[in-house]
């Protein structure tokens, strides 16, 4: 069992909610460190076993295996704090994508102290699909390029990841509208993660 539980705030929602954006927002500003399982996850070699599991799961728009999601991610965040990027006991810790299911969330536990939840809700399913789709053109997501496989991941999410709130209480969750412009998004998602800010590293409101 580890000694250390970071101090978590999880972003989540539907693909195509706006998760990463919000997310590094967050982490330019000081005292907040972003840490996007979707990121760690694309910057896998390809040609290794992990990132071959990882890179079939996700052309099918399903999830890796819990295991192995698990192991990546930790492998990442502590590179991040070997490397200092990431400070536990000055940063509170803005995840986005994971956990993606019951279990993870059961494994992940180990690692963090989830002390909130900004869950970014967005109705209209088309419309997320269209960002994904202009996503896909912008930032070169071959994840994102094929709608058949947004479809599937949207299947998955309902199945398998939305469920993953009843594992926390809901005193800790906070739905957001994630329709608007990204500023307008960050004031909600800002006016939720400084309070818990401020109580856990001991800071003063401005």
């Amino acid at each position: 069992m580890t000694t250390q539980r970071y101090q978590t705030v999880l972003l989540f929602g539907a693909p195509g909610a706006g998760k990463g954006t919000q997310g590094k927002i967050l982490g330019q500003i000081p005292g907040f460190f972003h840490l996007s399982c979707g990121d760690v996850f694309r910057s896998l070699d390809i040609s290794s076993p992990e990132g071959k599991l990882v890179y079939e799961s996700s052309s099918r728009g399903e999830l890796a295996p819990d295991d192995v999601t698990i192991k990546i991610w930790k492998r990442g965040i502590d590179a991040y704090t070997t490397l200092s990027y990431y400070k536990p006991h000055e940063d509170l810790l803005i995840l986005d994508g994971i956990p993606r299911n019951r279990r993870q969330a059961e494994l992940i536990e180990e690692h963090i102290e989830v002390k909130h939840i900004i869950h970014l809700m967005c109705s209209d399913e088309e419309a997320m699909i269209r960002r994904m789709r202009r996503r896909a053109i912008r930032e070169n997501r071959a994840d994102d390029a094929d709608e058949k496989v947004i479809r599937r991941r949207f299947e998955v999410y309902r199945n398998e990841s939305a469920p993953v709130l009843d594992f926390y209480p809901p005193s800790i969750i906070s739905r957001v509208d994630a329709i608007g412009s990204p500023a307008e998004v960050l004031l909600m998602v800002l006016a939720n993660v400084v309070p818990v800010q401020n109580q856990h590293f001991g800071r003063k409101p401005v």
